[in-house]
C-alpha cells in the first residue's frame, strides 16, 4: 500500500464526510496503519478486508465501501450492490483526465448504470470517484464531522470540495457521463 498521506486522508474523509451517518465502513484492500488511522477518527465501524470477503458477505448493512487498490468491474460493482445499503456510497481510485481519459469514462459510466451521483474527485496526483445512491458530495458534506478532524496533513472542508472541480474543457468532456 501506498504510504501517501494525501491519498489517505481523501480516500477517508472525503466519503466518510460526504454520508449523513456512516454506521458500517468497509475499505477492501490493501490498507497502510496510516489510512487505518484515519478511518479510526471517525465514530462508525470500520472492516478491513480483501476482495474475497467483499465477495462472501450477504447482508445488505453497509453504508460505505472504500476501494483502496481493486480495479472496478461488473463483478465488483455486482458484490457491492449486494451488500450496500440503498443509501450508500462508494469510492474508488481511477485514472486521471490527463493519463488515461477513455479509463475515467468507463469508470464514471461502470457505477453510473447503479448510482445517482458518480463525481471524480482529483488530488495531489490521483483521481478518485464518489459514486453514490443518495448524498452529493460537496452539497451534503456533514460540516460537523469535516471542520473537526484533528492531526490532518491535506484533507479539510474546503480542499474536499474543491476537489471536485475540474477545468472547463475537462467539465464539458466529462458532461453527461459524469453524474452530478
Amino acid at each position: 500500500m501506498r504510504e501517501n498521506q494525501t491519498f489517505n486522508e481523501m480516500m477517508v474523509h472525503v466519503p466518510l464526510c460526504t454520508h449523513k451517518d456512516p454506521q458500517n465502513v468497509l475499505i477492501v484492500g490493501a490498507a497502510s496503519q496510516n489510512l487505518k488511522n484515519e478511518a479510526l477518527k471517525h465514530q462508525t465501524n470500520v472492516e478491513f478486508v480483501d476482495l474475497q470477503t467483499l465477495n462472501s458477505k450477504n447482508e445488505k448493512n453497509i453504508d460505505v465501501i472504500i476501494l483502496t487498490d481493486i480495479n472496478l468491474d461488473e463483478m465488483v460493482v455486482a458484490n457491492i450492490k449486494r451488500v450496500l445499503k440503498d443509501d450508500g456510497l462508494i469510492t474508488f481510485k481511477t485514472e486521471s483526465f490527463h493519463k488515461d481519459e477513455e479509463s475515467l469514462k468507463k469508470d464514471l459510466e461502470l457505477v453510473g448504470e447503479n448510482f445517482w451521483i458518480a463525481m471524480p474527485f482529483r488530488f495531489g496526483h490521483d483521481t478518485a470517484i464518489l459514486a453514490s445512491k443518495k448524498y452529493h458530495p460537496t452539497a451534503d458534506i456533514i460540516l460537523q464531522r469535516s471542520d473537526l478532524l484533528n492531526d490532518l496533513e491535506y484533507y479539510s472542508t474546503e480542499i474536499h470540495t474543491s476537489s471536485f472541480i475540474f477545468p472547463a474543457s475537462q467539465h464539458r468532456a466529462l458532461t453527461g457521463i459524469a453524474k452530478r
